[in-house]
């Protein structure tokens, strides 16, 4: 019984410390007004689930787009306005050359370390932040997670006493981390919050708020609607400048 009061208390401590660390909401930056669209877009994390998404439905919508990755063989992907870049997001250089001549950027960077202390999401979008002022790049869209911010224990109790404290911890505490990187720069800026992630297809209906998601069930939201969301903000000025959930 000790045992186990002990390990509520520190998954509410997690769930505090998310809290304070990640993006509580913000005044949108602008009234909504449409911008312009841009034709040249880098997507990172272009090989995980999220990421093939993003390259495939931002082809079909016409763009051209540049995927950076660490293992580009990953992609599957083949198409004329396709160009695959190998590179690390943890390497600014490789970062600098593929944001050459872009004209956005869209971010669903992940990876699998779970089990020990990382700094690859936060460290990465920094130097994608870089490269992006460097090269005169505005607009950057970027998928973190409920479960941050003013969104944390959203995720449902599953997942704010089992799946984050045991497996994700530190997983999340970078995410926190990333989103307070993103809204420490310069750049037209939205945070995108998921809830847990599903491979079923694109519906084209879903939720999106500053406060959504279930303190007590589990959310989700399927990785072809989070990709539909995201690219429709290349084009929407509705949420700059804030952290947005979507779900079901």
């Amino acid at each position: 019984m000790t045992l186990f009061l002990l390990f509520i208390l520190y998954a509410l401590a997690l769930s505090f410390g998310l809290a304070r660390t990640g993006l509580h909401a913000q005044v949108a930056r602008t009234n909504g007004a449409t911008h312009k669209r841009p034709s040249r877009l880098l997507i990172i994390g272009a090989t995980g689930g999220s990421g093939r998404q993003l390259v495939t439905q931002a082809l079909e919508r016409g763009y051209v787009v540049t995927a950076l990755a660490r293992e580009p063989s990953k992609l599957h992907i083949e198409h004329p306005q396709l160009t695959v870049v190998k590179g690390d997001v943890l390497d600014y250089a490789s970062v600098a050359a593929a944001m050459r001549g872009q004209e956005a950027v869209v971010s669903a960077l992940g990876h699998k370390r779970y089990f020990y202390p990382t700094w690859i999401l936060s460290e990465g979008t920094r130097n994608v932040l870089r490269a992006m002022q460097a090269h005169g790049v505005s607009r950057f869209v970027c998928e973190t997670s409920l479960g941050i911010g003013d969104s944390a224990g959203r995720m449902g109790l599953y997942y704010t006493f089992f799946v984050i404290p045991i497996i994700l911890p530190f997983y999340f505490w970078d995410k926190a981390r990333q989103e307070r990187v993103i809204a420490a720069s310069n750049a037209e800026w939205v945070i995108v919050r998921p809830g847990v992630l599903t491979n079923a297809g694109k519906r084209g209906r879903y939720r999106f708020g500053a406060r959504l998601g279930n303190f007590f069930g589990t959310v989700r939201i399927s990785r072809a609607d989070v990709a539909d969301f995201m690219l429709n903000q290349l084009t929407s000025g509705a949420h700059l400048g804030t952290a947005v959930s979507v779900c079901w």
